[in-house]
């Protein structure tokens, strides 16, 4: 089997066929397509999706007309994501907590980069079957001091506090904001937007900052106590897989204790969430090789 991969950005393009036929002027070669899965950040209803950052829609209807197949099948983001955990081996798992996998239990998945996504996966005649959701813009549950002044500031900012606004490269920045209400940083201070919350974490990361080290501390913490809040609202005995960009980017601050102790502090039912085994995906790809899983079962 050979495959195929390429990467574009989607700002470059008019619609979700112009990238499709990019991708076939690239490939050099005739194809035919016999089913096709798509991962879209955003909730897919009617089979369709508006891009949260992207100015056009994605419509299965379209892509069918445009590639002559009825195999279509539009997913949340996060929903590719989950269809990949089936199939993941060892070495694309960083493992936080063994805990003991129950194989007939659900599975979840959360994902922090430019928002927040999380799916479920229900177990149904032995099978993982993945459910998009949009838990990413529920309401933030602070539990310290803290975080509870963090909310303050993301209500006084945007009217109400979403665990997007804390879990994602802009709620970094907003936490980021918090630590340094009293303090310039110097190190992070003349960062251009885009690129502030890897300055935050870099500089975190090398101790070249105390403050932006306590902003990824509480980023770390809110990540674990709001992975284990998916654990418990699906009952994860299968699993909970941490999966995005900057989880891969923060490997070391998943990894030093503060997350799996949030993610463990729900007294009481921290022996339950202690018993679900807890990994990174460290494949970047997941989110794609999860959309080709969903196709391929088409």
């Amino acid at each position: 089997m050979q495959v195929t991969a390429r990467a574009y950005p989607t700002q470059e393009f008019s619609s979700f066929t112009a990238i499709l036929d990019a991708f076939a002027r690239d490939v050099g070669r005739a194809f035919a397509v016999d089913a096709v899965g798509v991962g879209v950040a955003g909730p897919i209803l009617n089979r369709a999706a508006r891009l949260t950052n992207v100015d056009f829609d994605v419509g299965a209807a379209a892509i069918e007309q445009h590639l002559g197949t009825t195999r279509v099948l539009l997913l949340n983001d996060l929903e590719a994501m989950a269809y990949s955990v089936d199939v993941l081996s060892s070495e694309e798992l960083v493992t936080l907590q063994r805990g003991h996998r129950n194989p007939d239990g659900n599975a979840a998945v959360i994902a922090a980069g430019t928002g927040l996504g999380q799916a479920y996966l229900h177990r149904i005649d032995g099978r993982l079957v993945p459910v998009a959701s949009e838990g990413g813009h529920a309401d933030f549950a602070a539990r310290t001091d803290r975080e509870f002044d963090l909310a303050r500031l993301l209500r006084r900012d945007f009217g109400r506090a979403e665990v997007e606004q804390v879990l994602s490269g802009p709620g970094l920045v907003n936490i980021y904001r918090l630590t340094h209400r009293e303090t310039r940083c110097d190190v992070v201070g003349n960062v251009e937007a885009a690129a502030l919350p890897s300055a935050i974490s870099q500089a975190a990361l090398a101790a070249r900052c105390p403050q932006c080290q306590v902003a990824l501390q509480m980023f770390a913490e809110a990540y674990g106590a709001e992975a284990g809040n998916l654990g418990l609202r699906g009952v994860a005995t299968s699993g909970v897989f941490v999966g995005g960009g900057i989880a891969l980017k923060i490997l070391p601050a998943l990894k030093d204790g503060r997350f799996m102790d949030a993610f463990r502090a729900k007294a009481p039912m921290s022996a339950l969430v202690g018993q679900m085994p807890v990994h990174v995906i460290v494949n970047p790809d997941a989110g794609l090789l999860g959309a080709a899983v969903a196709a391929q079962r088409l």
